[in-house]
């Protein structure tokens, strides 16, 4: 019986450790993490996608990172190019074209290269007044649906892909038509706030040879879709913030011709209060440099002699800025000074010996 109690004493201590440990407690009463929990700490979600909701740790990583938000300016230029888009290329398929926009996020150039589904064409365009390079994509989807549609495929049909192969002189050229249809709508998109030409330099299907900027280095991602009826794909915009940098001061404008430090209606009421001012004149009759015993030494009732005689000019002050010249004379009981020189900043110039 005594053995009997022993070893079900002992299985009730081995299944108190057991729900332990299937709670995350140590034998120690120390909880341990799983490995969702510890995913969630270090921000690294493989199940999630959205680069958005990041947490953790790689919330911190990435913080060193500009956030578009703070350029308001962007969202209304990239609006306007979805509505450009959608016309254009209704006029370049000669189809119903449906341009949307699916989000736009900030991306360290290196994660984008490394993101990007293959096979891709790449477009490297060059912005001629911001002096730096711009990258488009055009998913492979998007590729073989306008092929399609520019050669007069059927509507209803997919698209023939072929894996395996590299895209040929034909897809190429048609892929570069609409490119340069979709530069020329960026082009228009940033006419309003800046003149820029949008040039395209050379397509590419290898990541590597599309490196416009260093890896680490921050940029926008413009992702578009464009769908005709039963086609279409993807084109990713990507921008980096050295080709941004430039016309920075225009994209932080909360509304479009913003005008920074000004105000029309607060200057008018600055220059009424202005004119209503008073402001001390002092007319100086002479200066004379004297030693600080004399200074000391003075009396009451001692008279200083001025070295002024009634032609001599007076120096006009406000402070220790020289306004104008004048002349001393007497109305009735007080000295009077007449102005004899325009108030100007060559007068005052002329007064200091020429020094601004």
């Amino acid at each position: 019986m005594a053995q009997a109690g022993l070893a079900a004493s002992a299985e009730s201590h081995a299944s108190a450790g057991h729900a332990g440990d299937d709670h995350g407690f140590a034998p120690t009463g120390e909880r341990i993490l799983n490995q969702d929990e510890i995913d969630s700490l270090l921000g690294f979600d493989l199940a999630g996608d959205d680069e958005n909701d990041r947490t953790g740790i790689r919330a911190i990583i990435d913080s060193a990172l500009v956030s578009y938000e703070r350029l308001p300016m962007l969202e209304i230029v990239f609006d306007r190019l979805v509505r450009l888009m959608t016309t254009s290329l209704r006029n370049f398929t000669s189809d119903n074209v449906e341009v949307s926009l699916d989000n736009i996020s900030s991306i360290r150039f290196g994660d984008y290269l490394n993101s990007i589904p293959l096979p891709a064409i790449l477009a490297v365009f060059r912005a001629e007044e911001l002096d730096n390079f711009g990258l488009l994509t055009v998913d492979s989807n998007l590729i073989y649906s306008i092929v399609d549609v520019l050669l007069g495929g059927r509507r209803g049909t997919a698209a023939l892909r072929i894996e395996g192969r590299p895209y040929t002189t034909i897809e190429r050229v048609l892929v570069q038509r609409m490119v340069e249809v979709i530069l020329n709508d960026a082009r228009q998109a940033f006419e309003p706030l800046t003149p820029v030409h949008f040039n395209l330099d050379r397509l590419e299907t290898n990541p590597r040879f599309a490196a416009i900027a260093r890896p680490a280095n921050a940029a926008i991602l413009v992702k578009l879709r464009i769908d005709m009826e039963d086609r279409g794909g993807r084109v990713e915009l990507l921008l980096p913030y050295a080709t941004l940098e430039p016309i920075r001061k225009l994209l932080l404008q909360q509304f479009m011709g913003e005008k920074f430090g000004r105000d029309n209606i607060w200057e008018g009421h600055l220059a009424t209060e202005l004119w209503s001012t008073q402001v001390e004149v002092r007319a100086v009759l002479d200066e004379q440099y004297v030693p600080l015993s004399t200074v000391l030494g003075l009396e009451v009732g001692q008279t200083l002699m001025l070295n002024s005689a009634p032609d001599s000019d007076v120096h006009v002050r406000c402070g220790s800025i020289p306004l104008t010249r004048g002349r001393m004379g007497r109305r009735g009981a007080n000295i009077a000074v007449q102005v004899t020189a325009p108030l100007t900043p060559a007068a005052a110039r002329a007064l200091t010996g020429g020094k601004s």
